[in-house]
């Protein structure tokens, strides 16, 4: 199971809104005090190591690119979810849903009416 950690995951938003960025590019996008180019190196390296970035040289020097869509991320994320603490269940994940009235009747008909239709 891969995780993301609060400030990998703030910097793969980077990558899944502007696509391939060199680590300069990345320092850039935050507001002063901006983090320090090896602190975000450092992060890059790991994100690498964890499989959801790749390189591509450029003289020498790295550009970095996310090896799997924002979506993507979010469909492993939820899969996790849900077997760690749904027992593998999407119906345990809904029913949770109703009962804690995260999710109305009404809506949930709706989200039905919508399933059946595709």
């Amino acid at each position: 199971m891969r995780k993301l950690t609060a400030k990998e995951e703030e910097i793969m938003e980077f990558f899944w809104e502007k696509g391939p960025l060199f680590v300069k590019e990345l320092v850039t996008f935050y507001d002063e005090p901006r983090p320090h180019f090896n602190t975000i190196s450092t992060i890059v390296r790991i994100l690498e190591n964890k499989g959801f970035i790749a390189h591509e040289v450029f003289g020498n020097t790295y550009r970095y690119f996310p090896t799997l869509s924002q979506e993507g991320f979010h469909k492993e994320t939820l899969g996790n979810v849900v077997s760690k603490y749904f027992n593998n269940s999407y119906f345990n994940i809904v029913s949770s849903l109703v009962e804690e009235e995260k999710i109305s009747l009404e809506e949930l008909k709706e989200l039905i009416e919508n399933v059946k239709k595709t």
